[in-house]
């Protein structure tokens, strides 16, 4: 042993050692709040990749529907109805969104998605336009980056997910999206 390991070290004043004690407190509640929050990520993105059956797709109503903010070359509007987002015990977020024209022509088109925001990918179960919707026969998971709109980089941005996960609970991405988005 060195001469400096040998050395005595002098006893903590009473007060350092309530200080030290209150920063070990903190540290372990700091620790086990951090534990907590990352619990409800660690539900949906350390999870297989086991996806529950789409349930039919739901009503929609354009008019309750709540804007998506998009950019501003952007062709069409996007909106999503508040009221067919469902959160899976899978971890999938399901909704009804909607893209209308900007052009003024009218034209309404409806999308029955599927979201996992673990890997940043959309599945499109079903599309309506008309009057009917018409499910897709093979609806495959598409990475965000792949899909020929950003609407769901935007809608997962702004409402949807909080970086890996789903937002804990409907009210809260249907609250998001009704906050003005700054990005």
């Amino acid at each position: 042993m060195s001469a400096l390991h040998r050395m005595a070290l002098p006893p903590l004043a009473p007060f350092m050692q309530r200080a030290s004690a209150a920063r070990r407190l903190a540290l372990v509640l700091a620790l086990g709040v951090a534990a907590l929050g990352s619990a409800h990520a660690q539900i949906f993105t350390e999870r297989n990749d086991a996806e529950l059956e789409a349930p039919p797709p739901p009503a929609f109503d354009a008019d309750r529907a709540l804007p998506i903010s998009m950019p501003m070359y952007s062709a069409l509007d996007f909106m999503l109805d508040p009221n067919t987002i469902t959160i899976g015990t899978d971890g999938v977020v399901r909704y009804v969104v909607i893209a209308r024209s900007k052009r003024g022509t009218g034209a309404v088109n409806a999308f029955y998605e599927g979201m996992r925001c673990s890997a940043a990918s959309i599945k499109t179960y079903a599309t309506h336009s008309g009057d009917s919707w018409n499910a897709v026969t093979h609806p495959e998971w598409r990475a965000f980056r792949e899909m020929r709109s950003s609407y769901g980089v935007e809608l997962a941005k702004q409402a949807i997910c909080r970086g890996d996960a789903p937002r804990e609970s409907v009210e809260d991405m249907v609250r998001a999206l009704k906050r003005p988005y700054v990005g």
